[in-house]
């Protein structure tokens, strides 16, 4: 059975129309209804219901549709990955980093990127807040935390976990917390890109809870929030990559390490598996070691 035959049935589905399903495949309405025709013939059974007005599926047709997007769907995502294929692969593509993850762990992958595809101009924005995909223009985004509900489709590709973290002037000054509840009494330093509400997430007994905290300093930067950190000016939730060197050379020492959320996320964020470009496939394949 001819790859054609199965698009056809499928936009028709998606179009609501035969005209709009030959448009689309730039063929007329008459091939594009004879394809279905031989289809159910083949088949013996009735796909479509049809009207002078409409073009509905039947209860077989529902679920032999489910059955062609995935089979197409999958067929598209070989064909572009086929067509990934370093030197040959060319393109512009744009993504947008969060900063102080990327120039601390992405940046030797995106550098090897850069090597392994020269035919792609490869566009980075460096920015902490979470951009309009879409709005922005961006074939991609990496996206550090939970994923707020989105049409958008999310591989996650690493994790880091997240720590509570002072200096140990401030500890030996204001005292340790012992409890998430304790927090709301401390000095915090507030990182406002992964909560803008003035909480943080503690687990207790497997359940994910908000405790108040009471912030002496708010940044959309993690940076500038983990020198504050080191200078004693409070309590920081800062995720590992950032603190790892000030834990092992004892500027920043961890509280309240019992009650630590779970990894958090680090997922690509784009708009759909549809039509996706040779250089946007290149990144989706890419897999350097260490990433």
């Amino acid at each position: 059975m001819d790859t054609i035959t199965l698009r056809a049935y499928a936009l028709i589905i998606e179009e609501g129309s035969f005209s709009a399903a030959a448009r689309r495949l730039r063929i007329s309405k008459s091939m594009c209804s004879k394809y279905i025709s031989d289809l159910e013939e083949s088949l013996g059974a009735r796909l479509l219901t049809r009207s002078t007005r409409s073009v509905k599926a039947t209860g077989i047709g529902v679920e032999y549709y489910t059955k062609v997007r995935r089979i197409l769907d999958l067929l598209d995502e070989a064909n572009e990955s086929a067509k990934a294929t370093s030197e040959t692969t060319t393109g512009h593509l744009r993504i947008g980093l969060p900063a102080s993850y990327s120039l601390r762990v992405l940046k030797p992958h995106i550098l090897n990127f850069i090597e392994k595809y020269p035919g792609i101009h490869l566009e980075t924005v460096f920015d902490d807040n979470k951009s309009d995909l879409i709005a922005d223009g961006f074939d991609a985004v990496f996206r550090i935390g939970d994923l707020e509900d989105t049409n958008m489709i999310a591989r996650r590709i690493l994790s880091t976990k997240c720590m509570i973290v002072a200096a140990p002037d401030y500890l030996a000054n204001y005292g340790t917390p012992n409890s998430p509840s304790d927090l709301v009494a401390h000095q915090a330093l507030h990182y406002t890109n992964v909560n803008s509400t003035e909480t943080w997430p503690c687990q207790i007994n497997n359940e994910i809870l908000w405790f108040k905290i009471t912030p002496r300093f708010s940044s959309n930067n993690g940076e500038i929030i983990l020198e504050a950190a080191i200078a004693g000016h409070g309590i920081a939730y800062l995720p590992e990559f950032l603190i790892a060197d000030t834990l092992t050379s004892g500027q920043l020492v961890q509280v309240l390490t019992e009650f630590n959320r779970p990894d958090l996320p680090i997922s690509i964020v784009y708009p759909s598996r549809k039509n996706i470009s040779g250089a946007l496939r290149a990144l989706l394949d890419f897999n350097p070691d260490g990433l």
